[in-house]
């Protein structure tokens, strides 16, 4: 799942087109909104714009305070995915319930810091539980090591209640580290700077994570 945050942001169309041709599954948008966390990105109206680009899914990583409030707006935008943060969130099942009754799936990300326990009395809303990998708000940070115990946790949770959830992970992803959050338990794996700034480009980085699963 290439992040659009490392694309080059003038020529978007063109980058979300190299992705599918590359052969991206989903591509993600990392919204954010300069208060929740430090760095500004893109709102609905660029994700809108941008759609009629490609045929590859939209997932919307939503690092913005209050993500209830524009639930409606990332929805229409294209998006078939909203993953919201626990810690964004006053009223968690308030804001799922929200994106479920909009049409879309939806997701729950916590940060390193943030404990599984916080997200086990909604598992039941989601499809998808992002573990942050690195601290979220910036692109090309390393990996925490540290976070491959809490993947596998989380795994054993979700099997132990036969639950149809999926875990996502994002920061640091690339082929030395793509296969330990595979054997902890992770199926998504979000990858930006290793996809947009690979020298031979987004399909010799997308075929190079895939030969480091097994």
């Amino acid at each position: 799942m290439p992040s659009t945050l490392s694309f080059d942001q003038s020529r978007l169309a063109e980058e979300l087109a190299d992705a599918e041709r590359a052969g991206a599954d989903v591509l993600q948008w990392d919204v954010m909104d300069g208060a929740f966390v430090p760095n500004l990105t893109v709102g609905w109206d660029v994700i809108a714009a941008c759609r009629q680009h490609t045929q590859v899914p939209f997932e919307a990583h939503l690092m913005i305070a209050d993500p209830g409030r524009y639930v409606e707006q990332f929805g229409k935008a294209g998006n078939e995915r909203l993953i919201v943060h626990v810690e964004a969130c006053t009223h968690l099942h308030r804001v799922l319930q929200q994106i479920k009754a909009e049409g879309l799936q939806a997701g729950v990300a916590l940060n390193p810091a943030t404990p599984l326990e916080v997200v086990e009395n909604v598992l039941d809303l989601v499809d998808t539980v992002l573990i942050m990998t690195v601290n979220p708000g910036f692109g090309g940070q390393h990996f925490i090591a540290t976070m491959i115990p809490k993947i596998r946790e989380a795994a054993a949770h979700i099997a132990e209640r036969q639950l149809a959830v999926r875990i996502e992970v994002d920061g640091g992803i690339t082929p030395d580290t793509i296969r330990s959050v595979y054997d902890a338990g992770a199926r998504k794996f979000v990858a930006g700077t290793a996809v947009a700034h690979h020298p031979r480009g987004k399909a010799a980085a997308i075929a190079e994570l895939r030969a480091a699963l097994p």
